[in-house]
């Protein structure tokens, strides 16, 4: 079973990936350093370190679907 904790929302616009809200310091509207392009390979099983610009803190990237990335640790306050 999937962890929701290990879940975050995400919006594609045109080529770019945006989150409404940083999952570690709150920032609103993040363009995230990700295209659409890097999604499929992270469906098909590869890793992806991501960095969130807004405050360089970063996760692993293990799953994505078209709404949520799937990381490998918690992104949500349970």
């Amino acid at each position: 079973m999937i962890p929701f904790a290990n879940t975050w929302p995400y919006e594609p616009i045109k080529e770019d990936l945006y989150v409404s809200e940083c999952p570690f310091c709150r920032a609103s509207n993040v363009l995230l350093p990700l295209k659409k392009r890097d999604l499929k390979p992270i469906q098909d099983g590869r890793k992806k370190l991501l960095v969130f610009p807004c405050c360089m803190k970063h996760t692993t990237i293990v799953d994505a679907d078209r709404d949520y990335l799937l990381a490998n640790q918690p992104l949500r306050r349970m």
